[in-house]
C-alpha cells in the first residue's frame, strides 16, 4: 500500500502517542500505523475535502474509523494537538512545510516533545534553515529512492539552544556519512549547483559563478578544514598587511587556540550581532573590514565583543587599509561596478598613489557625460543605500570622477587639483558640503557602510577560490548600522 517513501516514513514514527498526518490524502499512512499496531490513534488531516473523502473510504475499507480522527484543516490550523507525538508532513514543497510550523508555538509546553517527520517534494535547503530558525534541531536525515526519484526525509526535535545554518549547511543536510543513497543524492545535488555555476559564468557574474562552484564541491565532498595560519599566508599575499597605513590595526587581532578552520563570517563589523551569529552557525573564524581593536584599551567589559570572541573561542582577522588600497580590495570593487555601468575613455587613474602598486581610490573619465543627478541614481544602484547627499550637482555635467571607498570627504581638495568633477565616497563633512559648492564639484555620500560593505562578496569569491571546502557565509547582521526616518 505504501511507496518507498511512505514506508520509510512509518518506520520513523516513534508509536509512543498519537501521530499526526498532515495532508494525508488517501490516509494510507494512517491505515498502515493502525493496521502494523504501531500506533493506537490517527490523526489525518487535509485542507480540502476530496481528498478527506478519499481517506475516509480507505477508513471505511479496513475498519478503523474509531482510530483514524479525519480533520479538514489548513495545516495545523484545526487540530488539537494534545497527546500527539509525532507530526508528519509529507508530500509538500519545502517552503510550504515551513509555513505550516511557523502557524504554531513550537516551543509551547504542549508541543515541545513533538518528533517532526517532514518530507519536502522541493526545497529541503530552505526547509532546513527555518527549522533551525524555528528552534527545530535536526535530528536526522534520510533519502530513500524510489525509480530514478530521491527522496529527503527530515527528523527534527524542539531545542532551546540557538542554532542557525549556513548556505552551506542548508544545503549538504545532515545525513549519514556512511549512507550510500544520501551520498548519491549529494553528488546529483552537487551537479545542480554545477550547473548553475556554469551558467552564472556566461552571463558574467563571476562571484556568483564561483560561489555555487564551492557550494557543488561542498555537497560533493562535505565541509572541509583549513589551518588558520595557510589562511593567512594567502590573505597577505592578496591584501599584504604591512601595506595598511600607520595608524591601522589589522591583522589575526583576536586568536584562538586551534589553527584549524571550516567555518568564517565575513563582516563590515565585529558588532555584538555578528559575533553572536558566528556563535549560532559554528564559526571559527570571523574576517571584517574594521579592526574590532583599534583603540588601546585600558578595560574589556562583558559587553565588549572581544570579550564574547574569547569566550566562544571564535577567531578576529581584519582587514582594513590594506584591503582598501590593494588591487581588487575595496576600491577595486567599486571600480569594477562602475565600469560595468559607464562606458571609459581611457585607462582609470590612480586618486592617490601610495607606492607599491597600491592606490587609495581611482579616478575615471567618461566617453560621454553624466548628469548629477543620474550619477546619484547610479550610485544607488551599485551601492545598495536607501539615499545619497549630494552638493548642489543634479545638473552639473560630469565627466572626471573621482572615488574612494569609507570616510574620503578629506580628499576633496585632491579631487580639486587632479581637475575631477565629482568626488563619490562616504561620511562627508558639513564643510566639505561648503568646499565642494564654493568649487563647483559634485559630492556624493553613499555612506561608508555601503561605500565598503560590498567588498565581501569579493573576497569570498577569492577564498572560495583558493579554499572551496570552507563555509564561508557572509553575515546576516552585516546591515547598516542607522535607520533612515
Amino acid at each position: 500500500m505504501l511507496d518507498n517513501r511512505l514506508k520509510k516514513v512509518a518506520e520513523l514514527v516513534s508509536g509512543e502517542g498519537i501521530a499526526c498526518d498532515v495532508g494525508t490524502d488517501h490516509a494510507y499512512l494512517a491505515a498502515e500505523l493502525i493496521n502494523s499496531g504501531k500506533c493506537s490513534k490517527v490523526i489525518a488531516s487535509d485542507v480540502k475535502e476530496g481528498p478527506l473523502d478519499a481517506a475516509r473510504s480507505t477508513v471505511e475499507k479496513y475498519g478503523i474509523q474509531d482510530k483514524v480522527e479525519l480533520v479538514l484543516s489548513d495545516g495545523l490550523d484545526n487540530v488539537d494537538l494534545k497527546g500527539v507525538t509525532d507530526i508528519v508532513i509529507a508530500g509538500m514543497g519545502g517552503e510550504t512545510i515551513a509555513a505550516i510550523i511557523e502557524r504554531i508555538e513550537v516551543g509551547s509546553e504542549e508541543n515541545e516533545n513533538i518528533q517532526w517527520i517532514l518530507q519536502p517534494m522541493t526545497k529541503p535547503e530552505i526547509l532546513r534553515k527555518r527549522l533551525t530558525e524555528l528552534n527545530l534541531f535536526i535530528t536526522n536525515e534520510y533519502v530513500v529512492e524510489d525509480g530514478d526519484k530521491m527522496y529527503v526525509i527530515i527528523c527534527a526535535e524542539y531545542s532551546s539552544f540557538d542554532c542557525k545554518l549556513t548556505e552551506a549547511m542548508s544545503i549538504c543536510g545532515y545525513f549519514d556519512e556512511n549512507d550510500e543513497t544520501a551520498g548519491k543524492y549529494l553528488k546529483r545535488e552537487a551537479e545542480r549547483l554545477e550547473k548553475v555555476a556554469e551558467n552564472l559564468s556566461k552571463a558574467g557574474r563571476k562571484a556568483e559563478a564561483q560561489h555555487y562552484a564551492a557550494l557543488a564541491e561542498k555537497a560533493a565532498n562535505g565541509i572541509g578544514t583549513e589551518k588558520i595560519s595557510d589562511l593567512l599566508v594567502f590573505l597577505d599575499e592578496r591584501y599584504p598587511f604591512a601595506a595598511q597605513e600607520k595608524w591601522d590595526n589589522s591583522g589575526y587581532l583576536v586568536e584562538t587556540s586551534s589553527d584549524e578552520c571550516s567555518r568564517i563570517l565575513l563582516s563590515l563589523d565585529i558588532s555584538d550581532d555578528a559575533v553572536n551569529e558566528a556563535n549560532s552557525k559554528y564559526a571559527d573564524l570571523i574576517i571584517s573590514h574594521h579592526p574590532v581593536i583599534f583603540e588601546p584599551r585600558k578595560k574589556i567589559s562583558c559587553t565588549d565583543p572581544v570579550y564574547k570572541l574569547i569566550k566562544y573561542e571564535i577567531g578576529a582577522v581584519c582587514m582594513h587599509t590594506n584591503l582598501d588600497i590593494a588591487a581588487g580590495g575595496t576600491n577595486g570593487v567599486i571600480l569594477q561596478k562602475l565600469t560595468d555601468k559607464l562606458e571609459l575613455a581611457g585607462e582609470p587613474q590612480p586618486f592617490e598613489e601610495l607606492g607599491g602598486g597600491n592606490t587609495l581610490g581611482w579616478i575615471i573619465e567618461l566617453k560621454e557625460s553624466i548628469s548629477g543627478k543620474n550619477l546619484a541614481q547610479l550610485c544607488k544602484s551599485i551601492f545598495g543605500c536607501e539615499m545619497v547627499r549630494t552638493s548642489h550637482c543634479a545638473d552639473k555635467s560630469i565627466s572626471r570622477i573621482a572615488f574612494c571607498s569609507g570616510s574620503g570627504g578629506s580628499m576633496l581638495g585632491l579631487a580639486s587639483e587632479k581637475c575631477c568633477d565629482a568626488l563619490i565616497t562616504g561620511d562627508v563633512k558639513h564643510d566639505v558640503w561648503i568646499d565642494a559648492n564654493n568649487l563647483g564639484i559634485a559630492v556624493l555620500d553613499c555612506g561608508h557602510f555601503h561605500t565598503e560593505n560590498l567588498v565581501l562578496r569579493e573576497l569570498r569569491r577569492v577564498l572560495e577560490e583558493r579554499f572551496p571546502r570552507l563555509d564561508i557565509e557572509i553575515a546576516e547582521s552585516s546591515v547598516d548600522p542607522c535607520e533612515y526616518v
